[in-house]
């Protein structure tokens, strides 16, 4: 019988659970949650720094003199101005433009590439690769990763690394070492916070989980599981394989895939490159407007949900916990004009939000939707406002922090 595989943190993340809440993810076990709730978690993104182990992404090198126009085909993204130190996000699609999985692509050289991704597809990827000269490589297990968010992150690994962490950008990456351990670190995340990931080899990884914990116990440096991280994500308006989309390799109909307009990342489709994986269905829904949803963040109106639940002599039922499946949405016609993917109670902005997908008309901040909801056993609709997104957006994240 095969089993999930553990990450290279397993042995200090299962000592610190409480309640063994353990989550699938690629292959990997993980933690949803390290207490019995994840509140002190999500708390630690917001105020201090919350540590995440993410090492279940796939991960893969593609080297060789072809590895850029290799990498210009398989993704919708120009890579172009990717140089080294760069990391870029991108999706990518089948040749109907449906998107299949997004993830990161870092340049270490001309001829030396790093992906990652949400789910392992090195299938896909090689069978793009027919005709390049290039040499695709699967590292998942080679590789420890811990996410480092929060707003004391940078000055954690500044103790941990030197001050030449300082002079990372948002979308930068360097090579680095904590006591002679070599280590990778990227200044991205999934957090919309000030965030660093910290790769190491795989052996290794306890000896770097055991000084970020001895340094970041200066910084409230909090270990987080992925309810806390999921309810940071709807916050920064971030999609999520298979809660916001289907991969187009395994959705069963046409109507369950999506294009990158559909999910919020038609900036991320650059036609000037030239040819790639899907621009020609792609070119054509743009030019014909045939997008059928939105992707957008709406907030509910708390107020009448708080008096449905004191109309039933309830107490309030707002989730700590991002909930996650698709529920219609209607308009005052009670039409049903798309479809929430996932929501929760934002504890930053006091809101009850929600990731969707609406028709066009209704995507304009400012439209009124409405999300059906069970009340003590009984039906409830309830007003939601299209927001403009994302409902947290802090200039931390990107700020510089360079000396000049």
């Amino acid at each position: 019988m095969q089993r999930l595989k553990t990450t290279p943190f397993h042995e200090r993340a299962s000592a610190l659970m409480q309640g063994a809440e353990w989550r699938r993810w690629g292959g990997y076990q993980v933690a949803s949650c390290y207490e019995m709730i994840p509140d002190r978690e999500y708390y630690a993104v917001r105020a201090s720094a919350a540590m995440f182990d993410v090492s279940a992404l796939a991960k893969y090198t593609i080297k060789g003199n072809q590895a850029r126009p290799y990498l210009q085909k398989l993704l919708t993204r120009n890579i172009e101005k990717l140089v080294p130190g760069k990391v870029f996000y991108s999706p990518w699609c089948d040749s109907r433009g449906k998107v299949i999985d997004d993830g990161t692509v870092a340049c270490f050289s001309e001829e030396h590439f790093q992906m990652t991704a949400a789910e392992q597809g090195e299938a896909w990827l090689r069978k793009v690769a027919q005709g390049f000269d290039v040499e695709i490589e699967n590292i998942s297990d080679n590789f420890g990763v811990l996410a480092i968010q929060g707003p004391t992150s940078r000055a954690l690994l500044q103790e941990l690394v030197g001050e030449r962490i300082s002079d990372l950008g948002f979308s930068e990456a360097a090579h680095f070492e904590v006591d002679g351990l070599p280590v990778w670190i990227s200044r991205t995340g999934y957090t919309g916070d000030l965030g660093y990931e910290v790769w190491v080899a795989s052996d290794r990884g306890l000896e770097l989980w055991d000084k970020l914990v001895a340094v970041g116990a200066g910084y409230a440096l909090t270990p987080a599981g992925i309810w806390a991280l999921d309810v940071a994500r709807i916050e920064a308006g971030l999609i999520m394989l298979d809660v916001d989309y289907l991969s187009a390799l395994r959705a069963e109909t046409i109507g369950q895939t999506s294009s990158p307009y559909e999910i919020g990342l038609g900036w991320a489709v650059h036609f000037q490159k030239g040819d790639f994986v899907g621009r020609q269905a792609l070119l054509r829904e743009k030019q014909q407007a045939t997008t059928p949803y939105h992707f957008v963040s709406i907030v509910m109106d708390d107020v009448v949900y708080r008096e449905a639940f004191q109309a039933a002599g309830l107490a309030c039922d707002l989730p700590v916990k991002a909930w996650r499946g698709m529920h219609p949405l209607f308009d005052a016609e009670e039409n049903q004009i798309g479809y929430a993917t996932c929501g929760t109670w934002s504890p930053t902005t006091q809101k009850y939000i929600m990731l969707a997908q609406v028709k066009p008309e209704l995507a304009e901040p400012g439209s009124q939707v409405f999300f059906d909801a069970v009340v003590d056993r009984f039906r409830h609709r309830f007003p939601c406002e299209v927001v403009k997104g994302p409902v947290f957006d802090t200039p931390r994240k990107k700020e510089s922090y360079a000396k000049v």
